[in-house]
Order: C-alpha cells, then structure tokens, then sequence
C-alpha cells in the first residue's frame, strides 16, 4: 500500500480560500482525526542466539540447519562507511525449525560447511544485489533465490526498503537505529546483534505473502525470471571511477581533470591497503579544491581547504607527489571532460545529430512509461533504461513487422532483458521505432 500523502480536495484548487459561509467557524479541532496506533515492534521470537565464531560452533550451526526444512532467510551486514572491502561481518540465518543462527565469517577457517548444508535450498535475500557479492567472497553460492525487494519492485510497492514493506504487508515496526554501524567491531554489541537477528526473523513470513501476491497478480513467472537472473548477478565495473568524485565536474581544463585523477587514484591505493573508506582518509571536497589550485609543496598543501583531517596531512607527501606528476604530463596523457563510451551518445543530443533516432526514443520512453503504469510495477523493471537506448539508437535493419518484432525480441535479449519483458515491450518498440519514421 502507498504511504499516506496529502491531496487537495476533489474541485478545490491549492489556491482556494477560506470559505465565508457557517463551515468557515468551524475549529480545526472539531474535525481532528486521531493518527492510527503505530504498528506494533517486531520482537525475536527465539530470544537472542550466540553469535557462532569458532569452526565447531560451525558444524553445530549446519547440523541444525541442513536438518530443517523449506526456504533460508539470508542477510549479511558490511561495513559500508568504515571500511573499504565489501565483505561481511556477520552472516544472519534462520529456517524454519532451526532457529536464527549469527555466524562471524571473521573467525572461520571456511564457510564449506554452511555452503554444503544450505545446498539446494531457496534463499530468501532482500536486496539480493547488495548481498550476494560479499556472500559469493566467503564461498556462499544460492542455487535459487527469492528477493523480497524485488518481489516488491514488480507488484508496484511504492516503497520497497524491508522495514516499510514489513510494516506495509505484516503489520509489524522494525528498528533501523543501527543501519550505518560499523560492522568490523569485536566485540558486537548485544543491541547491533539483535537489530542483525531481527533482519531475518520475518522474511519467511515475508516471502509467503508476496510470493500469494505475485501468483494473483500473474506476475509470478516473472518473478522466476528475475530471479534467476539475479543468480548469475556481477556488480559492475567502473570505468574510470574516479569520475565519480563529487564536485569533479565543476573543474574547468584538462590538468585539473588530471589532478583529480591523480588524487584520487592516490587515495584509492591507500584506503585499499589500509581497508578504510576513501572519504575517511581524504575528503572528495579536498580532491576538487587541490585539483583547482595546485599547490606546490607541502605548507600550500596543508594550507589547502580540506587538507586538515588527519589523514589529509600523514600523507602529504603523497599528495603533494602526485600533483607534481601531473604538471608534468603531456596534455595528451591528460583526461578528457567526456569519458569514452561503448554506448550510444546521451540522447539530449539526438534531436540535432540524428532527428529520427529521437523521435525513436521519446516515442518509445512514453510507450514504456504506459506500459509501466499499467501492470503497476517500475520503467525500470519493465526494461533497462540502457537496453532501450541502445535498441533506439541502433534499431534492426528490417522495417516488415513480423521480421522487425522478431528482431527487436533477439537484440534485446543479447542486451540481457529477460523473455518476460522482451515478450511485453516488443510490441510497443516495434509501433516506436515504425512511427518514428513516417513521421
């Protein structure tokens, strides 16, 4: 269900005054309605377990789970913010009479155990793309799946984070005060681990319901598609990611494009070998503000913006090293402002270099929007906004329908998009791309 919003009145205008008449003595307080009572705390029903750190506490962990039956509710919590590494801290799992087990991957010699009595099981994820990268790390490898976020995505939940969806469709409050903790500290506090044992204690329940809901919305199929596909899932690799630094594209000239590079690659090899976050080492601010002036030695370095905290000034040198390579560079070793893409240009600039491919694509991203609208789900879970790009810019050659709908279904399943939304969108696209130019 959609959170509650506010709405303007059914032939009222925002701009409407206050009424003259009787109805206008009336006091706010006479028409109060009382907020409903919140929802009641999700509360561990098992109470809190050990956390498991020793490679016999393991084997005590996998007997009672390869013993119990039907799906595995997963979670693993990182240390995003603190720490470089992906990977996880602690492993959350629970099944159906085997209880809640929290297992520390720290301490363990090898997690084949758990791999080998969780083998064949569904595993329920939410946010599975968050999860399955440091899971896969210490050798956990789901042969099938079931995400609770994406299950929302495709039913069209306006909101898909666990704890609304919890409160949404179970009627439950989580607790959410410990999402941004530090995940790598030893000793973990008995407050972090009962937010952690929380995390699973309803997805199965969880998992019930929407897999009801799927099958009634007749999206269930696809549903298993996308699962499925969430199996083979590799977070991408970014090319030149230093890009990414925020405030980069405020910096005018090439050099200063370079210096940034420079910085940035300086910082990433530090907080990789340190296994800090990169902000916590050198701010991304500071990386623009030296880009911009240069400094030249260390005293204009630390008289920098930015170049205060601590680690700014322990590595100084570094810094201060790195701007001078830069100097030093050819211009043609410098970066560029537009990163070289395999990709098609960015469709603002369609309408002037290629008129139909534009009249292509807007058609095609209103026909998406619709289609969206209709079976109630995200544009961006009916199709991937790049597939649809790349699809308008360069079409099949073909222009007979029944060729060019059989065409635009195999390039798009080249690009990845599954048979579920190849077999919906084709249509659409193939009206797109025959209007575009008759036009």
């Amino acid at each position: 269900m959609p959170d509650s919003a506010d709405h303007t009145p059914t032939g009222a205008r925002p701009d409407d005054g206050p009424d003259d008449g009787p109805a206008a003595d009336v006091t706010a307080d006479a028409v109060d309605v009382p907020p409903p009572p919140p929802a009641p705390l999700l509360e561990l029903r098992d109470g809190l377990t050990d956390v498991v750190d020793t490679d016999a506490g393991l084997l005590e962990a996998c007997a009672a789970l390869a013993a119990a039956t039907g799906p595995v509710a997963i979670d693993a919590e990182r240390a995003s913010g603190y720490r470089y590494s992906n990977r996880a801290y602690l492993i959350q799992l629970r099944r159906e009479g085997a209880g809640t087990w929290l297992v520390d991957p720290i301490e363990m010699s090898t997690l084949a155990p758990l791999q080998e009595a969780l083998e064949g099981s569904e595993w329920i994820l939410h946010a599975a793309t968050q999860d399955l990268p440091c899971l896969r790390e210490v050798g956990l490898t789901p042969t099938s799946l079931f995400d609770t976020e994406l299950a929302g995505r495709l039913l069209g939940y306006p909101r898909v984070g666990l704890a609304t969806l919890v409160e949404t469709v179970l009627g439950q409050r989580m607790r959410k005060e410990h999402s941004a903790a530090d995940w790598s500290t030893r000793p973990l506090p008995e407050s972090w681990l009962e937010y952690a044992a929380l995390d699973v204690e309803v997805l199965l329940e969880l998992r019930e319901h929407m897999a009801t809901e799927l099958e009634r919305a007749g999206k269930a199929e696809w549903a298993r598609q996308e699962f499925d596909h969430l199996l083979g899932f590799e977070p991408a690799v970014r090319v030149d990611a230093w890009r990414r630094t925020s405030g980069v594209h405020r910096l005018r000239g090439r050099r200063a494009l370079g210096a940034a590079r420079a910085l940035w690659e300086a910082r990433d090899e530090i907080a990789a070998e340190r296994d800090v976050t990169p902000g916590r080492i050198l701010p991304d601010s500071a990386i623009v503000v030296a880009a911009t002036a240069m400094p030249t030695d260390r005293r204009a370095l630390l008289a920098t913006q930015g170049f205060h905290g601590r680690g700014a000034s322990r590595y100084a040198a570094t810094w201060v090293e790195a701007l001078r390579r830069v100097r030093e560079m050819d211009e043609d070793d410098l970066p560029t402002r537009a990163p070289r893409g395999d990709g098609p240009p960015h469709p603002r600039t369609w309408a002037e270099r290629e008129p139909v491919a534009d009249r292509r694509f807007k058609a095609a991203r209103e026909a998406m929007l619709n289609l969206a609208e209709v079976h109630h789900l995200p544009v961006e879970n009916l199709l991937t906004p790049d597939y649809l790009r790349r699809l308008m810019w360069a079409p099949p050659a073909t222009r007979e329908p029944a060729e060019l709908a059989e065409a635009v279904r195999a390039q798009l399943t080249s690009y990845g998009a599954r048979p579920w939304q190849a077999e919906l969108v084709t249509g659409a696209l193939v009206g797109a791309i025959l209007g575009a130019e008759r036009e």
